[in-house]
């Protein structure tokens, strides 16, 4: 069974920082595409940035750029976001969202999902 289970979220002032986990198991991820996805209050989903499990080849949403770092550790089966900067505007849900076709991941209908983590963002 495919599990995808986030953390790292919480509350942070503006300017802080946060890294989420993104932590998967059930599978070889090996040649999947993993993504991050936020969704703010009101909001539809967003693509945040996405990452290919085999080679480490990362994909930004434009807005993203410069702030957030996707990365991930295999041999802890694991994806990070890193968030700098933070602004409270960034303030959402995370999720964590893995499919084998990377068009899959930028649209936003991965097939595996992750329950989401709150970040919440004071000014």
């Amino acid at each position: 069974q495919v599990q995808l289970v986030e953390s790292g979220g919480g509350l942070v002032q503006a300017g802080g920082s946060l890294r989420l986990s993104c932590a998967a198991s059930g599978r070889t991820f090996r040649y999947y595409y993993m993504g991050w996805f936020q969704q703010a209050p009101g909001k539809e989903r967003e693509f945040v940035a996405g990452i290919r499990w085999s080679s480490g080849a990362t994909y930004y949403a434009d807005s993203m750029k410069g702030r957030f770092t996707i990365s991930r550790d295999n041999a802890k089966n694991t994806v990070y976001l890193q968030m700098n900067s933070l602004k409270p505007e960034d303030t959402a849900v995370y999720y964590c969202a893995a499919d084998p076709i990377l068009s899959r991941v930028l649209a936003g209908t991965a097939g595996y999902w992750g329950q989401g983590t709150q970040v919440t963002v004071s000014s």
